[in-house]
């Protein structure tokens, strides 16, 4: 008996042995980037600056209450000017075109404002156009004003200041339902030294002008065909390779416009006698019967590395869908091309796409991004990005918090077919370190930006492996161009930078991705 069960043991200790896997190979353990910027301590402000947006803590503002900024380097400083607007009308009764200085483009001293009172000759203008209208209107007292996007550049010596300044009353009657509002003018006013804040006012540059196609009449709060053929606010300025000087202007009524000025005054050479104040360079829809384009804030720059003209332009509604998209011609006046070849000038949707109301995880995101200005560093040839954004509608614990409005600086950097891409994380001055594979091993954000009216994109995952694949919501292979910062995934590419993770917290330094779609949608990402 003992004898068959030995057996029995022995046969089901062989039975088990014959059925048991053998060990799975270990994987290659998954390696770890080494520190980088581990010590670098960025900009500790907080983005919801509710408590502290009176004017009497102005002091402390930083970039808080921005809206429309315009930028320009005077001795050591950067100087930002901007539209009159703050957190509550905190700015009411303390001048106009609010500014603040920097050195780092991180941290912004606020100084006050650049004018102290309205220009006399707004008036004056406003009520002698009136007095010519068919039939003649009666004068406006006391107008009521909007002191909007201004532009600054150096010039020679001077600087010169554009600003605009729009008359809100109704052009009669007391509603802007039976009636459109007054017309906007664009000024110029010209200082020696920024730090002085003295300024010369040299009088009107252009203003709206009616080309007699519809009546200052509105049938009801829904017609929209405007009575002014091109709205004279937000002025851009440019001089060409060619020592022409050009006002580039406009917003919503019929498109965008172009004119030329005369370099020694800063002024159309014949302003009375301009057609329509100039030519048509930019539109939306059909340019021949929309007289409402969703689209303003024109700013222009030239690239001499790509031998193009670019036109950045802020499309939709400011306070949540405002986005940012451009377009390139080789001549000041157009015609102007999206990446896909569409026409701009003549009213094509305009792509690439450059910034998007968008969240990343862990955070309210940022919603109003556009109306921006392009500036570049001379001593290191960087470009630069800078807007408001906005918080979005419904932050808990803030009051209107829509209206918490964020002056925001972005580096811009150029893709291999001469595209400008926005980084998607805030300038910080973070040091850019060499890059090496070994860098970007590890798991990132990103968004891929559809265009969605008034809706913030967010983000998803994925994960470049140390033996070069990549997993999560991408996959395939990855490789770096180390000497140019491209990350290429499949046909995307990306362009690397050392950046700020402003999202998390505490924020720290971290590697920033941003690229285009063949399409023209903005890639943002961030390692984690």
């Amino acid at each position: 008996m003992i004898y068959l069960i030995a057996i029995a043991l022995f046969v089901v200790a062989c039975d088990s042995d014959s059925v048991v896997d053998p060990e799975p190979e270990p994987k290659p353990e998954e390696k770890e980037s080494p520190p980088r910027n581990e010590h670098f301590v960025g900009p500790g402000y907080s983005d919801n600056y509710t408590s502290i947006s009176s004017w009497a803590q102005r002091d402390q503002w930083n970039l808080a209450n921005v809206h429309d900024p315009t930028i320009a380097k005077s001795g050591d400083y950067y100087y930002m000017y901007q539209t009159d607007a703050s957190y509550g009308n905190a700015h009411d009764g303390h001048g106009h075109f609010p500014y603040r200085r920097s050195q780092d483009l991180v941290n912004w001293e606020f100084l006050g404002t650049a004018f102290e009172t309205v220009p006399a000759w707004v008036k004056d203008s406003l009520n002698s156009k009136r007095a010519q209208m068919t039939p003649p209107l009666s004068p406006i007292d006391n107008p009521d004003y909007g002191y909007w996007a201004p532009c600054i550049r150096k010039v020679g010596n001077k600087y010169r200041f554009y600003y605009s300044i729009v008359v809100t009353n109704p052009i009669v009657g007391s509603s802007t339902e039976t009636s459109w509002t007054e017309r906007a003018f664009i000024g110029l006013a010209e200082s020696d030294d920024l730090e002085s804040n003295v300024w010369e006012d040299k009088g009107m540059v252009v203003c709206s002008v009616p080309d007699g196609l519809e009546t200052y009449t509105r049938t009801n709060g829904n017609d929209w065909s405007g009575y002014f053929k091109f709205n004279a606010i937000d002025p851009s300025f440019i001089v060409t390779p060619e020592g022409e000087h050009w006002l580039i202007y406009g917003s919503w009524h019929s498109g965008i416009a172009a004119v030329q000025l005369d370099p020694e005054t800063g002024k159309p050479f014949k302003l009375e006698e301009l057609e329509d104040y100039g030519v048509r360079i930019a539109g939306r829809g059909n340019v021949a019967t929309n007289r409402w384009q969703a689209l303003e804030a024109p700013e222009i720059i030239y690239n001499e590395e790509t031998g193009y003209y670019y036109l950045f332009l802020a499309y939709d509604e400011l306070s949540v869908a405002y986005n940012t998209r451009v377009a390139r011609s080789e001549n000041i006046t157009g015609p102007y091309y999206g990446i896909n070849g569409a026409n701009i000038t003549n009213g094509d949707e305009c792509w690439p796409m450059l910034t998007h109301p968008y969240k990343f995880s862990g955070s309210n995101g940022w919603v109003g991004i556009s109306h921006c200005c392009i500036f570049r560093d001379t001593e290191t040839g960087q470009w630069y990005f800078s807007s408001q954004g906005r918080l979005p509608e419904g932050v808990a614990g803030i009051n209107a918090s829509n209206a918490v409005m964020m002056g925001q600086v972005r580096a811009i950097e150029w893709t291999e077919d001469g595209w400008p891409v926005v980084m998607p994380e805030r300038y910080a001055a973070v040091p850019q370190l060499e890059l090496a594979d070994d860098a970007m091993w590890g798991t990132y954000e990103l968004i891929t930006m559809n265009y969605e009216y008034q809706t913030q994109q967010t983000s998803t995952t994925f994960k470049l492996n140390s033996d070069g694949s990549v997993s999560g919501t991408m996959s395939g292979q990855w490789s770096l161009n180390t000497e140019e910062g491209i990350l290429t995934i499949g046909n995307l590419k990306f362009i690397v930078r050392d950046g700020y993770d402003w999202e998390t917290s505490p924020r720290k330094a971290t590697l920033v991705l941003s690229g285009l779609t063949a399409q023209g949608q903005p890639m943002w990402g961030k390692k984690l």
